[in-house]
């Protein structure tokens, strides 16, 4: 049997350290294969997660939940049938709706082939500012998801994680929310709460052969009783402008807050509609200080348009190389391997591309 193990996030939230950390603390010994969908021009991820012996399969031609919903169903059979893993870790693109990734999953659900969880990492501290300006898909993670794991909670104070807390739980009061900082708690925890199997609540119910969704006991299909996916009553539209029923703020995506009383069309785009990438492929040696100042630049310049993440790999002029990571108001640099050249890669709204380029 193969499990589906799906974990969404905006950009920058931490998907792929939590990929990382679930594949070093509880995942190893598992054939196991990770398919990514990258929105952007430049896939960075993959060579971070190679290191790691494991497939990748990177489509950088758009998000699962817009063009590549026919062709990630056909990519998603190959996978199974090339490599008959024990699990499939899909990380879909930072701007992809959970919902239309699920509706994708769901065509290669057989009695071999499980979705075995749908999680959606969170930073809690970019949390009020996304729904405020990117609801339309931020908020769409949250509601479709099983499990939401936090991350970036161990420098927050306890009243901003509570209101953190509030906002999540206006848009899903069912999912199972992973509050510990990561390096706090162990892989197999997160795993366990992923999956579902540490909730005191749900063991004690099974126990009795009550299913938790109705409080009833019998042997209907329902979700939590079975571990499958069935079809999820979350009325999302099918990214190509059908009717649903989300309590979204409608925001317009573009940054702004507005007034929003009257009723508009904002809610049915699709992510390359909101959202721009630039990348680039670079020899260009960086000094440490050169390369912070652009980044501070990116961080904080306001003319550039809504940059939401950035991230590359280059070379430094000492023959070693810098790994970077941006998302609003912040950067880190670290210092990593090597890749066959310099990328860098910027995803936003409304992008000064050509001035984000000179920048570099």
């Amino acid at each position: 049997m193969t499990k589906i193990d799906v974990i969404s996030g905006f950009l920058g939230a931490g998907k792929t350290t939590l990929i990382k950390k679930l594949l070093e603390e509880a995942l190893k010994g598992e054939k196991l294969v990770l398919i990514e969908n990258e929105f952007g021009e430049i896939g960075i991820d993959g060579g971070f997660l190679k290191e790691a012996g494991v497939e990748i399969t990177e489509m950088n031609s758009g998000c699962i939940c817009c063009s590549l919903v026919g062709d990630f169903s056909t990519a998603l059979k190959e996978v199974l049938d090339t490599y008959h893993p024990d699990r499939i870790i899909i990380e879909p693109s930072g701007v992809g709706k959970l919902s239309d990734v699920l509706k994708a999953v769901s065509g290669v659900l057989t009695e071999d082939v499980v979705l075995n969880s749908y999680t959606a990492v969170v930073d809690v501290k970019k949390c009020k500012m996304y729904m405020k300006n990117f609801g339309e898909f931020f908020n769409d993670q949250i509601e479709s998801a099983k499990t939401i794991i936090l991350s970036r909670t161990g420098d927050i104070s306890e009243d901003k994680l509570a209101a953190s807390l509030a906002l999540i739980k206006e848009h899903n009061e069912k999912a199972t929310i992973v509050t510990t900082p990561w390096d706090k708690i162990d892989g197999k925890m997160i795993l366990s709460a992923i999956e579902h199997q540490n909730d005191l609540m749900d063991t004690m119910l099974s126990d009795t052969g009550i299913c938790k969704s109705c409080g009833h006991v019998h042997d209907h299909d329902h979700e939590d009783c079975c571990g499958h996916n069935h079809d999820h009553d979350h009325d999302h539209e099918d990214c190509c402008g059908h009717d649903h029923d989300h309590d979204h703020d409608h925001e317009d995506c573009c940054g702004h807050d507005h007034d929003h009383d009257h009723d508009h069309d904002h809610h049915h785009h699709h992510a390359d509609e909101v959202f721009t990438s630039w990348g680039m492929e670079t020899a260009h040696k960086y000094e440490e200080e050169e390369l912070k100042k652009v980044l501070t630049t990116l961080s904080e310049a306001e003319n550039l348009g809504i940059i939401l993440r950035a991230k590359g790999i280059v070379s430094s002029m000492e023959g070693e190389w810098f790994h970077f990571d941006l998302v609003p108001g912040e950067f880190e640099i670290r210092h990593g391997g090597a890749d066959y050249t310099g990328r860098i890669c910027v995803i936003g709204s409304q992008l000064d591309t050509k001035a984000i380029s000179e920048l570099f």
